[in-house]
């Protein structure tokens, strides 16, 4: 969706609203600021009919339950209340690590046209068993794309896996289980040429900032270990600083607290710096596994194609400026001679503007040390050949930048339009659609009165014209009759009878002014019984 002068419609806020975990109650006024410009950009007319979903990740994931639903309780309370969307408390949610790789790989996938059912012999296509198929059905259709992307504090990698996947025993069966989704992206539900199965897997603690984090943690407990049974007193000041093969050359730094602090010299050695950083991905002997020992199930790198975003763009482009097509070589070299270069010179280019526009001086710092992580974490960890050639690392793909939000909504609205709303995900008391509901709810029931009051009335009618004939013809049988049956007949004609209809009309005055159509059918009926 673009705006008037074609710039897309996108707006982000800082910080994260796990922000507000000791004061939930201000939780909506942090997100109103992202509705209302939502609520700009699309027609007041259908803003009724849009679905508002608010799904919460990483930074909610790590608050205590309690917190999280005090977070989540205020957004269900107050957000109906400003705003009309379409909206129920079922739309707001922490969602796991799981369901965010999968919705990466949708939205990669959705703006690549890999769902497309239109042929095209010039694209790649794959054998799939169709999961779910009690006769291992299998169809040929297009080769999806793989999802790795390094935020600050964590990885990610997700891809199809079309295969039917063999365990070598019960316990890596149950891990996988966890690690495997199978989901339904056609229309029907039925049908089963949509059927994928997605492995997708989250390491904490192993995105760019993080893994530096415990890099240098480990240096700090290393240096003051070795100072303690050496009797020596390395990195303890400037002039006799650790080496740390992970900075550029020359480059000074410090680490740690400051009662343990440390001063580093950089040596700008790439090659030194990988195999640093390779116990740090904690791998095991098992070829089934890849970081932490996580099972990952094998990929066809001959068939395969997979997309590296976030620190696997900014690695290669910001400084290096190779983002794209990803060359394992290429990218040694250029990252050797980073490292190499003198941290003086290096912020001499810096100042020259010969850096992306949105590189820092941070970028320029950790480069070395983050472009080894990198390539370490897709060789050493995720085991992709040096020769691999279908990785292309990117920010923006066909100009659009592809997050995981994009797969959500197309997920959660692939059955759109909808044929029916089950009630359950309608079932908050603040809900817009409930209210509607109640209100057409009482538009019926005010017709369904308002029947039962005119229907009352002519049947009041009917009676009153019935008495009438009736005293009509005593009238006329008293005045022809004996004396004493006329003074019989007046209590009738004279006072009651006559009377009897004023009552009951001030009576439905009285009533149809407070609303009580029921009552007053009820009481006009008792009085012409």
């Amino acid at each position: 969706m673009r705006d008037k002068h074609r710039k897309p419609v996108v707006m982000k806020i800082k910080p994260g609203i796990s922000e507000y975990a000791s004061t939930p109650d201000k939780a909506s006024d942090y997100i109103s600021p992202l509705l209302s410009f939502a609520a700009q950009h699309i027609p007041k007319n259908k803003h009724q009919e849009t679905p508002l979903y608010i799904l919460c990740t990483a930074g909610m994931r790590v608050l205590p339950e309690s917190q999280q639903e005090a977070l989540l309780e205020d957004l269900r309370t107050d957000i109906p209340v400003n705003f009309n969307f379409l909206f129920s408390d079922s739309h707001v949610e922490v969602i796991s690590g799981k369901q965010e790789g999968v919705y990466a790989w949708i939205g990669i996938n959705f703006v690549l046209g890999r769902f497309n059912h239109v042929e095209d012999e010039h694209e790649a296509v794959v054998e799939v068993q169709v999961p779910g198929s009690d006769q291992q059905e299998t169809l040929v259709r297009k080769r999806t794309a793989g999802v790795l992307d390094m935020g600050g504090v964590s990885t990610q990698i997700a891809y199809e896996v079309p295969k039917t996947v063999s365990f070598a025993s019960p316990q890596q069966e149950e891990i996988a289980k966890n690690l495997l989704a199978e989901f339904n992206l056609g229309c029907d539900a039925h049908r089963t040429e949509h059927v994928y199965r997605v492995y997708v897997s989250t390491f904490l603690g192993f995105g760019g900032n993080a893994a530096r984090q415990r890099y240098e943690a480990n240096l700090i407990s290393t240096t003051q270990i070795q100072n303690k049974l050496l009797g020596q007193h390395q990195g303890e000041i400037a002039d006799s600083p650790i080496l740390d093969p992970c900075l550029p050359a020359d480059l000074q730094d410090e680490v740690g607290p400051q009662e343990q602090r440390v001063h580093l010299r950089g040596t700008g050695d790439f090659d030194r710096c990988r195999l640093l950083l390779q116990p740090f991905l904690n791998r095991t002997n098992d070829t089934s596994t890849s970081l932490n020992g996580v099972y990952q199930p094998p990929i066809d790198f001959t068939n395969s194609q997979f997309y590296g975003f976030s620190e696997f763009y900014y690695c290669t482009e910001d400084v290096l400026r190779m983002g794209g097509d990803y060359n394992s070589t290429k990218y040694s070299n250029a990252a050797k001679s980073y490292c190499a270069t003198q941290w003086k010179t290096l912020k001499e280019r810096f100042d020259r503007g010969l850096y992306a526009s949105h590189a820092d001086q941070h970028r320029l710092k950790y480069q070395c040390f983050k472009s080894a992580w990198m390539h370490e974490v897709l060789h050493s960890g995720f085991v992709f050949p040096a020769a691999y050639e279908n990785l292309r690392t990117a920010l923006l793909v066909y100009d659009k930048e592809v997050q995981w939000t994009l797969g959500a909504i197309l997920y959660r609205t692939r059955f759109l339009p909808l044929r029916d709303i089950p009630q359950e995900s309608l079932k908050g008391s603040h809900s817009h659609w409930h209210h509607s509901f109640s209100f057409m709810n009482n538009h019926y029931l005010f017709l369904a009165c308002f029947l039962v009051v005119v229907l009352s009335i002519l049947l009041y009618l009917l009676r009153l014209r019935r008495i009438h004939k009736r005293s009509t013809l005593l009238r006329g049988a008293s005045a022809s009759g004996p004396g004493p049956r006329q003074s019989n007949s007046w209590p009738i004609t004279g006072g009651d009878v006559t009377s009897a209809p004023h009552w009951p009309v001030l009576h439905f005055h009285r009533i149809i002014c407070k609303g009580f159509y029921m009552t007053f059918a009820a009481k006009a009926s008792q009085t012409l019984v």
